[in-house]
């Protein structure tokens, strides 16, 4: 139905709506949005951690350019990416767990993929508890790069790749609470199977950095003290 006043429609206000739609409807998209909660990130940096060519990384970043929903930065020959908004995040977000509750195939494709450890799990308010109590070690599994952007306050940073080798970092007789970038993030699931393994008490945040800035949780940038 026309709108008088305007000249417009309802069709085409609830088309430009769907375009926003239309922009996450790959999951390549959707992976590249999860890698830019974490922190800014070049074009190269993005292809390579989505396993993308540079080509297909880029077009796909045009689309949620164009969305709005990435916003850019030039340093010399070099294109920054980053998130538009912290909304942006907060639809990501709320996306995957809407998928989740809704969406059939999401249980099993998450099971399938994250594995099942029995490793126990704290929440964020238990996790401050801990570290006021300062009974525990919290460790950060992300890539270098990720937990410069942005930390838990005190977090030890160990990049899961690393982590059979400097194991020997980390207290012997003390707990680690381990997270990486979000709730579906593999990278905790593989350092807490890898620790226990190895004799070491370890458990998971329940989510990861995303939930964590999204709570407006202290975030600390830059190495550690």
């Amino acid at each position: 139905m026309r709108d008088a006043t305007t000249g417009g429609t309802k069709a085409a206000l609830y088309d430009a709506f769907a375009a926003s739609g239309k922009a996450l409807a790959s999951g390549k998209r959707l992976e590249l949005l999860d890698l830019l909660a974490q922190g800014e990130r070049t074009v190269d940096a993005l292809a390579k951690a989505a396993g993308l060519n540079l080509t297909t990384a880029s077009a796909h970043l045009q689309i949620l350019k164009q969305a709005g929903f990435v916003a850019t930065r030039r340093d010399g020959v070099r294109i920054h990416y980053r998130l538009a908004g912290d909304d942006v995040a907060q639809l990501f977000a709320l996306l995957r767990r809407v998928a989740d509750r809704h969406q059939a195939a999401v249980p099993a494709a998450r099971d399938a993929y994250l594995g099942e450890d029995g490793a126990a799990e704290v929440t964020h308010e238990e996790l401050l508890a801990r570290v006021e109590a300062g009974n525990v070690v919290v460790l950060d599994v992300r890539p270098v790069e990720e937990y410069l952007a942005g930390h838990i306050p005190g977090a030890v940073c160990i990049p899961v790749a690393e982590l059979a080798d400097r194991v020997g970092e980390l207290p012997g007789e003390t707990e680690v609470v381990v997270y990486c970038r979000g709730e579906y993030c593999a990278l905790a699931y593989d350092a807490v199977r890898l620790l226990t393994d190895r004799g070491r008490r370890a458990i998971r945040l329940n989510d990861g950095m995303l939930e964590w800035r999204l709570a407006d949780l202290p975030v600390h940038a830059g190495a550690t003290a």
